[in-house]
């Protein structure tokens, strides 16, 4: 049993239906005493009890005066045992590959493993911080969508809509935030933002399509691209962002990240963006822009994004309440002009017809009740706490070394000397206990970004940095001292660059 996982009465729960679904409990037997099962499992009675009793309410179970509990259930065959792993009857591989129309499993994708929560020093960009969620608001939240009236609401089938409720509180009070104001026919939900990557990709491009990237850049939105067309055009960019030049406009598509360019977390200068959207417009290129960040954590001025300041609806604009609350929730949303949400949702019907309704509900009273407002100010001061102590931290400790994070963005881009490859490096410090993110995955030519990786803290605790930081100092510092010579021969102390500051 995992004593820290759910209530453990609805663990034993589970582990009984499961023995009496399988076979492994026949009907009419006896199970052991609560006193007995109790002490086997050392739990109190009282657990078990309500266990038994809650089965027996489900017809699981029966109870008999002074005989104790059995198998309840419907009469069945002997159930057949489940065939071993061994057993399995499969195709091997190079059967099934000639029959895949394509082959998603090959792309490169950013990789973490699987145990990184139980690691002491998670850098990980934009996961879940148990110590941020706001619990307690979510629970009454939750609990609100699950009375009568809300569950009419929504345990319906709307068929390609989403709840109005929902689309009503962005246009409230997530989009105005970000200077965006659309209609209720330019919103439409979706399973998070790489969802919607995969509609709106879906829906614009074909063989032929010339697709626009950022290098480095996203890469699940480079592999979506790539399943569709070949024609995938990596976007150079400068110090003020994405280069507005002839590579840009020959484009039919263009994926931006302007807030917080993905994986560098530098911010796009607003003559930039002016700039942007002026080929874009000239170019005829349709920009997706994935403000997968928004407001998270205000440190200065934020620059409006791109759809704001689209005055010839030529921006698909992504964002998402994952990131802001917890990943595993899977809402995201597009704001682009009804012509083009009309299409998305005909899309989105043939996939899924709509995302979970519930879950809409509960984060729709979420953001009603004012709490999601206050869950940003609260995460915004922990996360603007915790790039200050980076930002004093990195130089000490990773001195040969260059880093750059735009105001806002939850993330540092570290450059390591040239030769460097953080893919052992990242290993190596896992050894440690400490999670980082190689960069290489990051460009379509990953020897442009083998010697850098992205340093997330939105998933590490506050009091747990300095000692990760640390410890990946020392990590680093052996790594180099295993290079060549000619690796590390006239290597000097770099000074931190300007936007880490």
């Amino acid at each position: 049993m995992d004593r820290g996982g759910a209530f453990l009465q609805l663990q034993i729960r589970q582990i009984i239906v499961a023995a009496i679904e399988d076979g492994r409990l026949p009907l009419g037997m006896r199970m052991p005493s609560s006193r007995d099962l109790a002490a086997v499992l050392k739990v109190a009675r009282n657990t078990v009890v309500i266990a038994y009793e809650q089965l027996v309410d489900q017809n699981f179970l029966v109870s008999r005066q002074r005989s104790g509990y059995f198998v309840a259930g419907l009469s069945k065959k002997a159930a057949s045992p489940r065939p071993k792993p061994s057993e399995a009857v499969s195709r091997d591989d190079q059967n099934w590959s000639a029959r895949y129309a394509v082959r998603p499993s090959v792309h490169r994708n950013i990789s973490k493993p699987a145990d990184w929560q139980a690691q002491p020093y998670p850098f990980i960009f934009g996961q879940f911080d148990p110590s941020l969620f706001p619990t307690n608001d979510w629970r009454e939240s939750a609990r609100a969508a699950l009375s009568v009236p809300e569950i009419n609401n929504w345990a319906r089938d709307l068929i390609d809509g989403d709840d109005p409720a929902l689309i009503e509180q962005l246009q409230l009070q997530v989009l105005p935030r970000r200077g965006i104001h659309a209609r209720s026919d330019e919103i439409m939900m979706t399973i998070g933002a790489q969802h919607a990557l995969y509609l709106i990709a879906t829906l614009f491009i074909n063989g032929q399509t010339r697709v626009g990237i950022e290098e480095p850049g996203y890469p699940d939105a480079r592999n979506i691209f790539r399943m569709l067309t070949p024609d995938v055009a990596a976007l150079r960019s400068d110090v003020h962002g994405l280069l507005p030049d002839e590579n840009f406009t020959s484009c039919a598509l263009a994926y931006v990240t302007a807030s917080h360019q993905c994986p560098t977390a530098s911010v796009m200068s607003l003559q930039r963006r002016l700039e942007l959207l002026q080929a874009a417009k000239a170019g005829d290129v349709v920009l997706v822009e994935d403000d997968y960040e928004g407001e998270l954590m205000p440190e200065s001025a934020t620059l409006p994004p791109l759809k704001s300041l689209d005055r010839d609806d030529n921006v698909l604009y992504v964002g998402s309440l994952s990131k802001t609350l917890a990943p595993g929730l899977r809402l995201g949303y597009v704001v682009a002009p009804a012509p083009v949400i009309r299409e998305l949702r005909a899309l989105r019907r043939l996939m899924l017809r709509h995302p979970p309704l519930n879950n809409q509900r509960v984060a729709a009273l979420f953001i009603g009740l004012g709490h999601y407002r206050s869950h940003l100010t609260q995460v915004g001061r922990v996360l603007l706490e915790r790039a200050k102590i980076l930002d004093r931290l990195l130089p000490i400790h990773l001195p040969d070394s260059t880093f750059s994070r735009g105001p806002g963005s939850t993330n540092y881009w570290v450059v390591c000397p040239e030769g460097t490859d953080t893919t052992p490096l990242a290993q190596a410090a896992l050894a440690e206990g400490v999670v980082i993110e190689p960069g290489a995955v990051f460009s379509m030519d990953e020897n442009v970004s083998r010697h850098c990786f992205r340093l997330g803290f939105s998933s590490i605790r506050t009091d747990r940095i300095e000692a990760g930081i640390e410890k990946l100092g020392s990590v680093v510092a052996k790594y180099l001292g295993r290079q060549p010579c000619s690796t590390l021969a006239g290597l000097t102390s770099v000074q931190q660059s300007p936007s880490a500051r």
